[in-house]
């Protein structure tokens, strides 16, 4: 079965509304004008590490944990991968928490391996165990080598300290040439100030971003009334969300503004039943 085949069929479960201008009617959209332009499939070189991907990974870990998330809940994120793969995205995000890595090996059958970047993360706070899970991600993914593993939901301050050992490990692994590039991702302002301080990390994947305005802008087609009242919430370092803007009126483009914030999350919400479908979202 060829790369073609193997995405032919139905692919159940999931679901995604993509709308073409011509969807949104004769009105223009009034929305501030980057300074560069940027696309998802543009190639970037990944720091210092020389691995050369595309701008825009793709994730498999939405509502991820504990073996699990809702990308493979699917049952159909090979499938997804393969289609943003053929359209350019060539950077895959798994991590073992996510229980993901399964999928991925499937998708990498049908690619050119040196063709993609896959990166893994790794829970394991002792050395022993997180060089034993290395070999085990190999195995999972089928691959003789991980592009980029990070330590997965840093949270302390002292992190580059309390788990040298980790670091280690992965600093050997490198060498060997188990994995091509060691990081962290971190999920508090103490790690990522750790983080941008210590010469080892190579990729910071940072959960936090300084948030002020939502501008959010409502099909033009028809049905303006069924996206309020609209209530923007962010979430913070802990993974507690709070309310920070509402609109109660109807409306074709709002931007909504609040005191600037550290948060790891934006989530728009309409509370009561309706059917929820918007045109554009930016986040300042």
């Amino acid at each position: 079965m060829n790369r073609r085949e193997f995405l032919t069929g139905a692919a159940a479960g999931l679901s995604a509304a993509y709308l073409k201008p011509a969807a949104l009617g004769a009105t223009a959209l009034d929305i501030p004008a980057l300074t560069q332009k940027y696309k998802a499939t543009d190639t970037v070189v990944l720091g210092k590490t020389g691995i050369r991907t595309s701008r825009l990974a793709m994730g498999t870990g939405t509502i991820g944990g504990g073996g699990g998330s809702n990308q493979t809940r699917t049952n159909a994120l090979p499938r997804l991968l393969l289609n943003g793969y053929d359209n350019g995205l060539l950077f895959f995000d798994t991590a073992d928490s996510y229980g993901s890595h399964p999928d991925v090996a499937e998708a990498l059958k049908h690619v050119s391996r040196d063709k993609v970047t896959v990166m893994t993360k790794c829970d394991s706070r002792d050395p022993k165990q997180a060089r034993a899970n290395l070999d085990r991600y190999r195995r999972e993914l089928k691959t003789d080598y991980i592009d980029i593993c990070l330590m997965h939901c840093l949270t302390e301050d002292d992190w580059t300290e309390r788990y040298r050992g980790v670091m280690d490990v992965f600093s050997e692994a490198k060498e060997k040439g188990i994995i091509r590039s060691h990081g962290v991702s971190c999920h508090s302002i103490g790690a990522l100030r750790a983080a941008a301080k210590s010469p080892w990390v190579e990729i910071d994947l940072r959960r936090l971003r300084r948030i002020h305005r939502v501008i959010v802008v409502n099909r033009f087609d028809c049905c303006s009334d069924r996206d309020v009242p609209l209530v923007v919430q962010l979430r913070d370092a802990q993974g507690n969300y709070h309310e920070v803007a509402r609109r109660t009126e109807n409306f074709n483009r709002v931007t909504l503004d609040f005191p600037p914030q550290e948060a790891t999350a934006v989530k728009l919400v309409v509370p009561r039943v309706t059917a929820f479908h918007l045109a554009n979202v930016q986040i300042r």
